[in-house]
């Protein structure tokens, strides 16, 4: 891997695994926004639960995920990438911040090009 392709690499393995374990952990303080507001009201209608128990469910999958891509980024990468499309689906269904809808798909995209740049390479002979 060359010198620039390494760094991109590493900048998306530490994103990636850094942003959703902050998101996560954030899930449980509110600090950086009230999450309970990307909900829309037809999916809280449809969970068993309060919408912030719902959160709180949501910031330990990010927890593990984020975790996940620090130990494993190629595995962790596309769970990452899985959970942002989930949510951009979510919002895009519901109407509702269709801007961040975009992020996360464009995010899902990044995800998705560290798992491409973790996977093992096979060493082939040249010709």
């Amino acid at each position: 891997m060359d010198t620039n392709t390494l760094t991109v690499k590493k900048l998306l393995h530490y994103t990636f695994g850094f942003v959703p374990t902050i998101a996560g952990i954030d899930k449980f303080t509110n600090v950086l926004t009230d999450w309970t507001h990307y909900v829309s009201p037809n999916m809280a209608d449809i969970i068993p639960f309060e919408v912030s128990t719902f959160m709180i469910i949501v910031g330990v999958i990010e927890i593990i995920a984020g975790i996940l891509v620090i130990i494993r980024p190629m595995i962790g990468a596309y769970i990452v990438m899985a959970w942002l499309v989930l949510i951009a689906l979510t919002l895009i269904v519901s109407g509702s911040y269709l801007d961040i809808a975009v992020r996360d798909l464009v995010m899902a995209i990044a995800a998705f090009s560290l798992a491409k740049l973790s996977a093992p390479t096979l060493n082939k002979p040249k010709n």
